[in-house]
């Protein structure tokens, strides 16, 4: 499996996914990740030093796998930071040097512990894309490495802990049906950070010689698909009692009366319950002496203020749509899109209230 191929596997699975889902959502509070994927290291260099030999060998790796745990948390505004376990695995294909060319055996596995920082994009889209970058540390183990060629060869069993860094970028999508759960694709580069010396055997018919090999720069390159979890996730509140309309003898004036009408997370359909709130809405307002029907279309602060905006128009224009299906007047109705302003109950940004995503129809 190239990397090519992995790439064109992420595209394909956000292309199924993105159709079914609403705006994603940055991570606030604590979560937990896992991931696997495809890893690529970078070809390096092997040099003997002193009694093992001369010269210097360029090791070639096959494509291996890798896996990921982490737990963290979002500090809100896009921000979080985890702490994150790695495993990598390559297998050693062949080492080389000028005129020569060895099958060899063995593995070069990495097993790593990093901190990272990232940061969540808000586009008000289904798709949130993060950037970050991480630093700690990898125990970068040489296994049964090296080759054998009519007695000619190199076997090391070692292992070197090296600082280490790495970048990241990929985006998340929600899971639909399930709060707090979202499919993830990342790229990330790894890199370790200063020299490294493996001792290991040189071997010659006859002789064998121990000392240490020089290793060169390691750098892999990954795409992994996991999943996140949000812990913790609000559990939604009751759904507001309907008002009870009171019966008079007679159209008069009243004082002005309000219906409330919630809506699903970044939707603007109508639910049975808003379509009968509305219906009680509609034949009060030919019980009592009307003048103006006041439809006004909120959001929560989740997503950006635009989209927000449109969003609040949305709902209005379906309440008022729903109000002269139901026998109202077009011209009695004023729409109004408020956004994301004049919560009903005061949150701080980017957070899904189900109570701010409302209608107010007020009668007067």
């Amino acid at each position: 499996m190239k990397i090519r191929s992995a790439l064109w596997a992420c595209t394909a699975l956000a292309g199924i996914a993105l159709p079914h889902l609403a705006a994603a959502q940055p991570v606030t509070g604590p979560y937990v990740s896992l991931g696997a994927g495809y890893n690529f290291l970078t070809n390096g260099k092997l040099k003997p030093i002193g009694a093992t030999g001369t010269g210097q060998f360029r090791s070639v790796f096959d494509g291996g796998y890798m896996a990921a745990v982490s737990g963290g948390f979002g500090l809100g505004g896009g921000l979080r930071a985890e702490v994150e376990g790695d495993y990598y695995h390559n297998s050693l294909s062949k080492l080389e040097m000028p005129g020569s060319s060895y099958k060899a055996n063995g593995s070069e596995r990495k097993y790593g512990v990093m901190v990272n920082t990232l940061y969540d994009f808000d586009l008000g889209a289904p798709i949130y894309p993060y950037a970050g970058a991480g630093f700690g540390l990898q125990y970068a183990d040489l296994r049964n490495f090296g080759f054998n060629d009519a007695g000619n060869g190199v076997a090391i069993n070692n292992y070197q802990i090296n600082p280490a860094y790495q970048f990241i970028a990929g985006f998340a999508v929600d899971v639909p049906g399930v709060s707090g759960l979202a499919l993830t694709a990342d790229y990330r580069f790894l890199g370790l950070i200063g020299p490294r010396q493996y001792y290991g055997n040189a071997t010659s018919p006859g002789s064998q010689v121990g000392g240490f090999f020089k290793a060169g720069q390691d750098y892999n390159n990954t795409v992994m698909l996991g999943l996140r979890y949000q812990l913790f996730q609000p559990a939604p509140p009751a759904e507001a009692p309907v008002p009870v309309p009171v019966p008079m003898a007679a159209p008069a004036p009243a004082a002005a009366r309000t219906f409330l009408v919630f809506f699903d997370w970044d939707k603007a359909d109508l639910t049975p319950r808003a379509t009968q709130i509305i219906s009680q809405a509609a034949a009060e307002s030919h019980q009592v002496q009307v003048t103006t029907i006041d439809v006004s279309g909120y959001t929560d602060t989740s997503g950006t203020a635009a989209y927000n905006k449109k969003l609040s128009l949305r709902r209005a224009n379906n309440v008022a749509a729903q109000l002269v299906a139901d026998g109202v007047a077009k011209s009695e109705i004023a729409i109004m899109a408020f956004g994301e302003t004049h919560l009903l109950v005061a949150t701080g940004p980017g957070v899904r209230e189900p109570q701010n995503r409302r209608v107010e129809i007020v009668l007067k």
